[in-house]
């Protein structure tokens, strides 16, 4: 692929400034502009990560005729009227997860970039993720046998921020299943797909957002155990059981950087240590879509957004 992609990027906190120190390291990709509703804080970001143009304001960045794709690294409650928004004015779109509150929201976006003819992807960074995709090589190889059992959490302690941070404020989509709860089920559905039935309990904050969420999700021939919280430190390991071996993904197990294979006593490890953030799998994936004119990836296609939706919706109505 010569052609470079020519990014934008709207919602400039850390995460974005994650994305960009990794966009900055893909050949084929080129930061156009960067926007935000602080000018300061966009021209600070420009100067960071070598932007050609800034934007006080979205819809500027949206109509920007050099621009083809743009990730969107708001809050929660924005990613649908921002990804709209973009898909309007005729933009590609990476939006960060969850890409979108529920699967009506979800259900919008894709209806309208299948409308404007153009890409939508929800930025589920840890699908391209090596060694999760070798963890997912090795049980489709039958490595492991018949997987029986699947366990995955997300979790750290935050229990000490203000009441208005983001992840204690509903109304900017807080809680830590929309946050990071989808990381375990991500990989409960890319390992063993949708469950027949989901079980799950919280505790919650005043506010009355999720601090903790348990889940347990039940299939014809196995059980995932997954856990979200922010209440209190962990080594965020996650592993897949077989009938005749089990698959360890090292913590932060969403960007391992290695994952080990132990059967009949033996154990195969695998490295993929990177000094990147874990975003450049993601962004190669991306430019690889829009240069061949696809308008979702194969990879993580609009119904994987929205089945992933639709599993965290199902939590939502067990634990309300």
């Amino acid at each position: 692929m010569a052609k470079k992609i020519k990014w934008g990027i709207a919602g400039l906190g850390n995460i974005a400034r994650k994305f960009a120190g990794d966009l900055k390291e893909v050949s084929q990709a080129e930061l156009i502009g960067v926007a935000s509703t602080n000018g300061d804080r966009a021209k600070a970001f420009q100067q960071a990560f070598d932007a050609q143009k800034t934007y006080d304001n979205y819809e500027d960045l949206y109509h920007d005729p050099d621009i083809e794709i743009i990730y969107i690294a708001s809050l929660n409650q924005n990613h649908k009227e921002m990804t709209m928004a973009a898909l309007q004015a005729g933009k590609g779109v990476l939006c960060e997860k969850p890409l979108g509150l529920n699967t009506a929201e979800i259900k919008e976006m894709i209806a309208l970039a299948q409308k404007q003819n153009c890409f939508l992807m929800e930025a589920m960074w840890s699908r391209f993720n090596p060694a999760i995709q070798k963890a997912k090589q090795w049980i489709a190889s039958g490595q492991i046998g018949e997987p029986k059992f699947l366990y995955a959490e997300f979790s750290f302690y935050r229990l000490n921020i203000d009441a208005s941070h983001r992840l204690m404020d509903p109304k900017k989509g807080g809680g830590v299943l929309l946050d990071i709860g989808v990381y375990p089920l991500f990989l409960a559905y890319f390992i063993l797909g949708m469950p027949k039935n989901i079980t799950a309990q919280s505790l919650f904050a005043k506010t009355g957002v999720d601090v903790q969420t348990s889940m347990i999700l039940e299939y014809n021939n196995a059980q995932a155990v997954l856990y979200c919280g922010i209440a209190n430190q962990s080594d965020n390991h996650a592993k897949v059981g077989g009938t005749e071996g089990e698959i360890l993904l090292h913590g932060f197990w969403h960007n391992a950087q290695k994952v080990e294979l132990t059967k009949a006593g033996t154990t195969i490890q695998e490295n993929f240590s990177s000094t990147s953030k874990g975003y450049i799998p993601e962004i190669e994936e991306v430019n690889r879509c829009i240069a061949s004119g696809k308008k979702e990836s194969e990879l993580w296609s609009h119904n994987d957004a929205l089945e992933l939706g639709r599993m965290v919706e199902q939590v939502f109505e067990k634990i309300k």
